[in-house]
């Protein structure tokens, strides 16, 4: 399918999402391809005594779902993150099954643009992170 193609066949509504347990790998890994060392994700000790009790996921893990739905799903491959914001509205912990769901929610044929709804939530439906992103289809 042709980019003109791929922009033509988006709607207003239409959505796709990606789900993913995270394990304790996934959290150590991305610490160290991050750098974000902080106790409160790697660190049980520390992390016990914070505000959430436990080590929780990075945020921005959570949030890297919604790249893999932009950039696989919809609109699909070849898609061009412009800007995202992002909100962080509850903890994600090992074990949480999260699902980032991305819905069109604005369409500039003019400019080839989308405007989308993104939201990652836990297997228990909690809204875990929401925002707006940006793409050049």
């Amino acid at each position: 399918m042709t980019d003109t193609a791929r922009f033509e066949a988006l709607e207003v509504g239409q959505s796709a999402h990606f789900s993913k347990t995270v394990t304790e790998a996934d959290v150590i890994l991305f610490a160290g391809v991050t750098g974000d060392m902080n106790p409160a994700h790697i660190d049980e000790v520390a992390a016990s005594e914070s505000r959430f009790k436990g080590r929780v996921a990075h945020g921005m893990l959570s949030a890297s779902l919604i790249s893999t739905v932009l950039g696989t799903r919809l609109p699909g491959p070849g898609t061009i993150y412009v800007g995202q914001t992002l909100r962080f509205t509850a903890p994600v912990r090992i074990g949480d099954t999260v699902t980032a769901r991305v819905t069109v929610r604005e369409l500039d044929p003019e400019r080839r643009r989308a405007r989308l709804e993104t939201v990652c939530t836990t297997q228990d439906g909690t809204e875990v992170v929401t925002g707006e992103a940006e793409v050049l289809v």
